[in-house]
Parts: structure tokens; sequence; C-alpha cells
């Protein structure tokens, strides 16, 4: 960090009295256990929060900054010309003019309490760290702030950025529908498949499966609670406990800039989210008047558009605090934002849009006693996607394929443009909350859900049926590795032990159902080419067994091939032999030039990298034990995929035991602490260390105990 300049602290001491004034009156303790987790005691919840932030901020506070920076639109300013795209979109999409406007109306007095005590903290954290401050005008925050990070972050996570970014392109990336005579939802497959094509670019990981005393080996009720993020950075897991006398109680993980826990469990039921892929997003094609450039056709009649300029400032040298205006034009039609391009004018409409109730529904979900409890809060639909597993101590479990799919009328190709010029094409309702896809306590006693289809998400009776659901939601149809292994493995053991459990999730094999096993199976039915490198390759492939242990000496060949052959999508369809084979004979040439050999143990290859450590792993890509890694210099060095772990059992009794691991440690930007990467050892050997909650068992194993701002 460099120095701060003088004008720079001026303004930070002159804003220190609204910091202090913000971070007062805040009764909690803050107990770290002895791998750093934070165990925060507040009197109410809002003191939990604030705690929440501090304790955060100690162990991330740039990657929080940098929330709150974007979240102003002051990213360009800070970092430069590539963090501008993200400042305009803020302006864009209007998440400042939804939070002004509802802030006050639609977030509950609880709620925005808690926002503004996190808030709070992050002021108090930065009055005292004024050297680590990046950007004095972001200064102080507000609960505003906090809500703005939700409401920007939350359509990414079903590929709204893609669909915008495709409007940039030198050309127009599909058709415009014409009205059309049959009904797209009689070809529910085709349709779906074509969705699937078209967000094969949406995050790949996230796992999470649960067993009822149905099929568990004691009577006891087990939940994974396996979100695949990458590891570090906005997105980042960060492992909390919150505690407060007003009835909160929750661990699990959290993002920088979250006032609350988003997926982990409470002393009486636990839930987890994995991404899922409907189709939420229209694109709007808007014929514009030929004498008024600011004017569209919608239902015979010109309108005018809602036009307004916005001014990002662009920093301009890395070395110097000088930035550069820029001027953009932000405009909205009855569809949403419109963006004008070359070649042609379009309207951007997607499902929660204007939605800012998002840490509500957390909230609701962290205070929830029971089921119905919890599904209240899940009816909230403030989150507009994101399946969530869930499990609870009455011995529940449910999958539920959670989003705002939009009630479209039938007659228009949704998979490609719409005519922007009538309301036939223009929804604003969604299919009701409790018609969408769920299984709740199946007669096989287990649910799952790992990227894949919602229509197979138990063993045997009680799945959703593909058929009810028309096809323009574009529901996924895939089928991703690891819900093959999770559904094999599960449905082989209908006696499943807590230790089970465990095992499973960190399963390490590709399904011969997988793409990787397709992929082999076909090399051992074909003919290799007839150079020495491919045949030896096609040898060593045709004998690999799918395992992805760190020893195996045919992983890193069959990942290397299968990665660009499935465009990183291991459930995608095979293509034909011709490509297999060029990509069998490029992934060879890679290993020898790198290993001088076509068989290096995977663990060579496959790398946890950070700070001084610099280990082997098992696991990879698609993989129960997921592990996604970037190419460098011929190593695949871990980025995303396994990143916080939450295991969660309640016993017949009712008795609460979970486990979890981080890949990192709780220190997750400080290298300086020891907890920087102390859990990597046991990411690594597939382990995890106790949860715990009890304030006698935290202080059994207590490293320190503070208050924010000792």
């Amino acid at each position: 960090m460099k120095r701060l300049s003088l004008p720079l602290i001026a303004a930070l001491l002159c804003s220190a009295a609204a910091f202090a004034q913000n971070g007062g009156g805040h009764d909690v303790r803050i107990l770290r256990d002895t791998y750093g987790v934070p165990h925060i005691f507040g009197r109410t919840d809002a003191d939990a929060s604030f705690g929440l932030a501090w304790a955060h901020c100690e162990d991330d506070f740039a990657t929080i900054q940098d929330t709150l920076i974007s979240g102003r639109s002051l990213g360009g300013a800070v970092s430069g010309a590539d963090a501008a795209p993200v400042d305009f979109m803020v302006h864009l999409l209007g998440v400042w003019d939804s939070v002004n406007a509802k802030y006050e109306k639609d977030l509950s007095p609880e709620v925005r309490t808690i926002c503004e005590a996190y808030a709070a903290g992050v002021n108090l954290y930065a009055e005292r760290h004024l050297d680590a401050v990046k950007f004095a005008d972001v200064f102080p925050v507000s609960g505003k702030d906090i809500v703005v990070g939700f409401a920007f972050k939350g359509p990414f996570f079903f590929g709204l950025d893609n669909a915008v970014l495709e409007l940039f392109g030198d050309t127009r990336k599909r058709e415009v529908s014409k009205k059309i005579a049959k009904n797209m939802g009689d070809d529910v497959m085709a349709f779906a498949a074509a969705r699937d094509f078209l967000t094969k670019d949406l995050p790949t990981g996230s796992n999470t499966f649960a067993v009822s005393s149905k099929r568990s080996s004691d009577g006891s009720t087990m939940l994974n609670i396996n979100s695949h993020q990458p590891w570090t950075g906005p997105v980042a897991w960060y492992e909390a406990h919150m505690h407060s006398e007003e009835g909160m109680d929750s661990v699990g993980g959290t993002f920088p800039g979250a006032p609350i826990i988003l997926h982990g469990h409470n002393r009486n039921l636990g839930w987890a989210h994995t991404v899922n892929g409907p189709d939420l997003v229209d694109i709007y094609v808007l014929e514009m008047n030929p004498d008024n450039e600011d004017q569209y056709r919608f239902d015979g009649k010109w309108l005018d558009l809602e036009r307004k300029e916005v001014t990002i400032a662009v920093r301009i040298n890395p070395d110097k605090p000088m930035t550069m205006k820029v001027k953009r034009e932000v405009l909205r039609s009855v569809h949403g934002p419109v963006l004008r391009q070359k070649h042609g004018v379009y309207a951007i409409r997607y499902a929660g849009m204007g939605e800012i109730r998002q840490v509500e529904q957390w909230y609701r979900m962290n205070k929830a006693k029971n089921l119905d409890e919890w599904m209240d809060a899940m009816r909230i639909r403030a989150t507009a996607s994101l399946n969530s597993g869930y499990a609870d101590k009455a011995g529940n479990i449910l999958y539920l394929y959670n989003a705002m799919i939009p009630i479209r009328k039938p007659g228009y190709d949704y998979r490609q443009y719409l005519p922007g010029d009538t309301s036939e094409t223009l929804w604003d309702t969604y299919l009701a909350f409790d018609d969408m896809p769920k299984v709740l306590n199946p007669p096989s006693g287990f649910v799952q859900n790992c990227n894949a289809t919602p229509f197979t998400a138990t063993i045997g009776e009680g799945n959703p049926k593909a058929a009810d659901y028309p096809a323009d939601m574009g529901i996924e149809t895939r089928q991703s590795n690891r819900s093959l292994r999770a559904l094999e493995q599960f449905e082989a053991d209908k006696s499943v032990t807590w230790e089970e459990f465990q095992t499973y999730k960190w399963d390490i094999r590709y399904s011969t159902k997988s793409f990787a096993g397709k992929m082999v199976s076909a090399i051992r039915s074909a003919t290799p080419p007839t150079d020495e490198l491919t045949q030896k390759a096609a040898t060593i492939l045709g004998a690999w067994d799918l395992d992805t242990n760190e020893d195996n000496t045919a992983t890193a060949l069959g990942i290397m091939t299968a990665l660009p052959l499935s465009h990183g999508r291991f459930d995608s369809d095979l293509p034909g032999m011709d490509e297999v084979w060029k990509a069998v004979k490029k992934s060879a040439e890679t290993l020898m030039a790198k290993y001088g050999r076509l068989d290096p143990p995977w663990k060579e290859v496959n790398r946890l990298v950070r700070g001084k450590v610099d280990t082997g792993l098992s696991g990879g890509p698609d993989i129960l034990h997921a592990v996604y890694g970037a190419e460098t210099d011929g190593r695949y060095i871990g980025r995303a995929g396994d990143s916080y772990v939450l295991m969660v059992r309640w016993d017949k009794d009712g008795d609460l035991t979970s486990r979890s691991v981080h890949q990192f440690g709780s220190a997750t930007m400080d290298e300086s602490s020891p907890h920087y990467a102390d859990q990597a050892p046991l990411f690594m050997a597939r382990q995890s260390k106790p949860v715990w909650m009890d304030e006698k068992d935290i202080r059994a194993h207590l490293e320190r105990e503070y208050r924010p701002g000792d």
C-alpha cells in the first residue's frame, strides 16, 4: 500500500467524526477460535452485524472496499479503465434509483438496522486504519451501500452480464423472433437444450445433498452445504458465526460486504445454494423513429426513451490520482435498460428487476426456526435464482428449484431476440412460488442438486416432471458429473453413516456416464492416428479409471484433453473423433514439453498455491471435490471450486454436529496472519475441522477475545 497523500489524510480526518458517530453504541464481543474463525456475540442482531463487519475487515478490508467502490460507480476512478464498465453497469441497471426509492418502504426496520450497523462497523474500521483506505470518497458508507451490493450482484448469478456483453459485439448475435404458429411448449427438450447452450458460460459449480432418517444408518438427518466460488475476490467465501440475544445463532459462509450469513445453518435448520440457469433474461430489438432517435415504437405509438447522462471518472495514471471524466447516456424503455449500438437499439428485461430485498430474505432465513418459517422467507422471492437445499432438526429434507421465472405469452421463440414494438412480448408476472419444481421428503430419503436438471433431484419416486413446465422457462435438462456421482453413490447405499456422508462429498471420480467417461469409452473403441505420441496417449487414456486421486498418472492427460473438448463444460456432448484425437495430441505435446512424460502424477499438475504453500491436490473440474484451475506454465493452479465446505448433522435426538473447511483459512487476504493458509493441509487431505457454536466450546479453543476498536 502506497503512502497516503496529505490531502487524502485530511479528507479522511474530516470524516472521522462521522465514522465514530456511526460506530458508537454497539455491544459486541468477537471470539476468535484456534482457526481464526470469528464468533460474534452481540446483544442485538444489529450488534452482531456490526461485529461481523469489523471482523471481516480485519481479514479482508481490501475486497470489502472494492465491493463498496464498485457499488458507488467509482471503480474507474480507483483502478482505471478496466473497472469503468462495471461503473456504467450500475448506472445502466438503475440500482441506486431502486434503492433510494424503496429502502424505507420495502425493507423492514430490523433489516435496515443491521445494514446500517454493518456499514458503521466498516466505517469504524476505516477510521482506525486510515493507511489501508483506498479511496476516501467512498466513506462514510451507509446501509444503502450494503443493499446496493446485493441488488447489483444478484442478476449476475443467472447470467445477466453475459446477455449484456453479447450486445457489445460488432454484429447482432441472434435473430429477432417472428411470431410463430407452433407453441414452443410442445418441444420442451429441444428448447431446454438450446438454453443450455446459451447459458454455457454460467458458473459450473456447487453441490448440495441431504439425507433424512429414511436413508441414514442411525436416524440422523444430514446436509452438505458446498457452494463453489472463486477462491479470492468479491464472491469468495468467508466463514463466521453470528450470535445475538435476539435469537440469531447462525454459522456459515458470507461474502465481502454482506451483513448476514448467506449459506449455512442455525441450531434448527440449514440451507445451501447452487447456481441454476433458467431463462430469466430477454433482449428486445427496438424500432426507432427515423425522425427522432430517442423515440421507439410500442403498440402502434412512438414513445420517448427515458434518458439521462452520467459521468464516470477514469483514472489515467496508476501512480497519480488523476482522472478523466467520461460522459455516457443511460436509457430506459418500458422493457427496462436500453443500449444503443451500431447494429441496433436493444432493451433488456430480467427477473427481479428493481428488487432490493435480498438481505431481508437471507435475514429471515437465518432467523427461521422450522421449515414453515424458512419457506416463508423464501416466498419473499428477492433472490431471482439459485437452487436451494435444506434439512432440519425435525428430519425434513428439501430441494427447491428457486427462480423468478417469467410467464411469457406463447407465440414467440424466446431463444432469440424479441420484437420490442408489441406488448405481446412484454411480461410482468412470474410462475407462482408454490408451482416451482421441488422435492420435499421423498420416499428415498435423499435429495441433491449439483448444477444439473431439477428433474433428477432424488432417487426413484418424487422427482418433478419436465412435461409440467413450459419450454420457454428454459429449465435445465443437462446432467453434471457431480450430480451423476451423487446419485450413483447414494443409490447404492440405503444406510448412510455420518462418516460415509462426508466421504461421498469428497468423491474424486468421474462417472462412466459423464463427458469424461464417454470420452474414454470412445477412445477405447476407436483406432488412433498413426503417430507414436497419440498412440501412446490413447493407451494411457484407454486405461484411465476416471479417478482424480493426486497420485493417478492418467488424470492429467485425461483432464487436459477433456477440458478443451467440452469447452470447460463437462456436461456437454462428445464431439467427433477427429476433434478428439486433435485434443489428445495437443495435451500430450503439452505434457511432454513440461514434464518430459505423458503420465505425471496428478498432484504435480493440480496445485493449491497460497503464500508459501504450494501443494498438490486431488479432485478436478466437475468432480464432487471440485477444483477449477488456471493453466500456468503447464500446471493448473486452483482458483475456484470447493472453497468453503460445511456439513451438518442432527441425530435422532436432534443434537447438532457440524464440520467445515476453507481452502485457505479465515484470514482471506492477510498474508501476515497464521490463518492465511492454515486450513490448506486439511483441504488437501479432504478433511474438515469441528464447528463450535456453544460459548464453552469456543472458549475451550479460544485464540483471543476482544471488542471492535480495541
